[in-house]
């Protein structure tokens, strides 16, 4: 009987090792593509490609509609996540290590606790958003800590391992975009099917970085004669690993396995992207970075538990 369990468990296995690799990588190959590409007409034109791919299986398949109001709802949502979350990294990471800005992006779940908690408070509604715990407080407490850690010698250093302030100050923008999107995406009462939504996101996606990129004028200073073989490599490797591969199989694991063994790669991805971006760009990697990655991945943890224990406390109630 338990044979035929097997290959689902090998199958997630394999899934969970495409995001932990792929996901972690992608911020090296957006560190590559933004050298000789800019960043949002870079990030428009990814998105846009891989959202007319997965829009156009999906047509063959079983047709490709939408309501108005989930048009609308999906546009908000990519308006957030990819103009302003991935956009903004993007920008960053013209400057900032990629493997820094991993670590900065990690701390992503710190600022969706806070952002639930926020609207708990404003809606007066338990049902809606929560409140954090004293363990929550705990993890957000390290998680700062850890960022601290990361990024202040650095600001205040000189050489060519500091940082510059703005480019911080975009990625943790990065993280509120990301996480008022995705709250925005939780909550909406007319949700699109999870693949059709997402092409549907990459499509609006790439049409606001697109046309924000227009705007700030990237298109002026950009030519094609100096675009290098590897930022366009890494272009392809981001539309499809990262967007087609990756995000596929993350919406697979979603409906295969549990939600907590998915969320894992929150800790995993930071680690492969400094790695990654020591080995190939030969990015710094000192004791603090690796004191920062630890009191980071600790508070991101200490939070993924605290929710969990709410939601077995909730459920238990429910049940009584």
């Amino acid at each position: 009987m338990s044979q035929p369990a097997r290959p689902n468990f090998y199958l997630i296995v394999a899934g969970l090792a495409t995001i932990y690799l792929v996901w972690g990588s992608t911020y090296l190959a957006i560190r590559i593509a933004v050298e000789t590409m800019p960043p949002l007409l870079m990030g428009g034109t990814r998105f846009l490609v891989a959202g007319v791919v997965v829009a156009g299986v999906i047509a063959v398949i079983r047709g490709f509609r939408l309501t108005r109001r989930q048009w609308f709802d999906n546009a908000i949502v990519a308006a957030f996540m990819l103009l302003g979350g991935n956009g903004l990294v993007a920008w960053a990471e013209k400057t900032v290590p990629s493997g820094i800005a991993t670590l900065i992006v990690a701390m992503n779940p710190l600022f969706f606790v806070l952002a639930e908690w926020v609207v708990a408070w404003w809606r007066r509604d338990a049902s809606i958003g929560a409140r954090p715990t004293t363990m929550t407080f705990v993890g957000l407490a390290v998680g700062t800590l850890g960022l601290g850690i990361l990024v202040g010698p650095s600001l205040l250093e000189s050489g060519p391992e500091q940082l510059q302030p703005m480019p911080v100050i975009a990625i943790i923008c990065a993280c509120l975009c990301w996480t008022i999107g995705s709250l925005y995406s939780r909550y909406s009462r007319d949700a699109a099917e999870p693949f059709t939504g997402s092409a549907a996101q990459m499509l609006c996606g790439g049409v606001w970085l697109i046309v924000v990129g227009l705007i700030v004028g990237e298109h002026r200073a950009f030519d094609w004669s100096h675009v290098s073989h590897a930022s366009l490599y890494a272009w392809l490797y981001l539309v499809i690993a990262g967007s087609l591969i990756a995000f596929t199989t993350f919406v697979w694991l979603m409906k295969h396995s549990s939600p907590t063994i998915v969320s894992t790669y929150a800790y995993v991805n930071p680690i492969v992207a400094v790695y990654l971006g020591w080995l190939i760009l030969n990015e710094p990697v000192n004791p603090r970075i690796f004191l920062a990655s630890a009191t980071i991945v600790l508070g991101v943890a200490l939070i993924t538990v605290s929710k969990q224990l709410q939601a077995a406390r909730s459920q238990k109630k429910a049940l009584a």
